[in-house]
């Protein structure tokens, strides 16, 4: 990377818990951005790096570093999920996660939240990785960006950069060209997967197509338009953007503390002796929401 690159990156490896870090060290070696190893409460900054100590647990909350005792001194640790959950909720659309040879399949699902918040997921490709097992449970979910040799992600990252700033802004002069165009992906949706998106949120399908357009990219509307109708994969791919999931336990908290405070307390307190009461859960992606009910049902009739 160049050393006046405007990003900041943090890099989590999987370290001996015993070891001194050694990391910021040799890395230094290879770059010319300022690389550190990360303290508590340290700033992030662009054009440096900085590295996860050992046996510490890391977070990030308003650009900031926040470090942690691991919860489990032992056993299975997910170091590099725990910081990009954390990451994608704090830099939202702009978080970059990049997943590097490594064994197991820590990373996974902190690229999907990643995702989630409309940011970019950059991956080793399996083939020039001395240990493929992260970079192939990564590219198993099918929500990776860009699949390439180490030596060529920069290249990419950069370009990427240079082109996600918004692409798609929802101008009144430009009402009607917008309008057209969300129509026209809908139908190309439609055609291929047998989807109909025309009634989505308005918004939700900008924020996804511009994700798309940046990966590519491109800066008109209508130039991708027409590279999707050259290109079906494309289609697949911004389907798979669009189904995201973005879920979790407990999300909407007020709606939750109705239910266990008001809704379910009625429900249990009118059912007569032998009656089932039975609960559907609409459209839950992930099983998060089913089980919050759930949860919420046993402590009521613990209650």
């Amino acid at each position: 990377m160049p050393v006046d690159n405007g990003m900041a990156f943090v890099l989590v490896p999987h370290l001996d818990p015993t070891h001194k870090g050694m990391m910021p060290e040799l890395l230094q070696r290879f770059t010319k951005m300022q690389v550190f190893q990360a303290e508590d409460g340290m700033k992030v900054w662009p054009n440096c790096v900085y590295v996860i100590p050992p046996n510490k647990d890391m977070f990030i909350l308003h650009e900031t570093l926040q470090l942690l005792e691991p919860s489990e001194p032992r056993g299975l640790r997910l170091p590099i999920d725990f910081f990009l959950r954390h990451l994608a909720e704090d830099l939202q659309e702009r978080a970059v996660g990049i997943i590097l040879s490594g064994m197991g399949t820590d990373g996974t699902l902190g690229i999907k939240s990643i995702k989630e918040k409309l940011g970019m997921v950059m991956v080793q490709d399996i083939g020039s990785a001395k240990y493929d097992g992260m970079p192939r449970s990564a590219i198993a979910t099918g929500l990776v960006d860009y699949i390439a040799p180490v030596e060529e992600l920069p290249g990419k990252l950069l370009g990427y950069a240079k082109h996600s700033p918004t692409i798609l802004e929802e101008k009144p002069t430009a009402e009607e060209k917008y309008t057209h165009a969300i129509q026209k992906i809908a139908v190309l949706l439609r055609d291929q997967t047998r989807h109909d998106f025309s009634f989505y949120k308005k918004n939700m399908l900008i924020r996804r197509i511009e994700r798309r357009m940046s990966v590519h990219q491109i800066t008109n509307v209508d130039v991708y338009i027409r590279y999707l109708r050259e290109n079906p994969q494309e289609i697949e791919l911004l389907f798979k953007e669009l189904l995201i999931g973005v879920t979790g336990f407990f999300r909407d908290p007020e709606a939750f503390d109705v239910l266990r405070e008001k809704a379910i307390p009625q429900m249990l307190k009118v059912r007569t002796k032998g009656n089932v009461l039975r609960v559907w859960i609409p459209g839950c992606s992930t099983g998060d929401e089913a089980y919050s009910v759930a949860i919420i049902l046993q402590e009521c009739l613990k209650g």
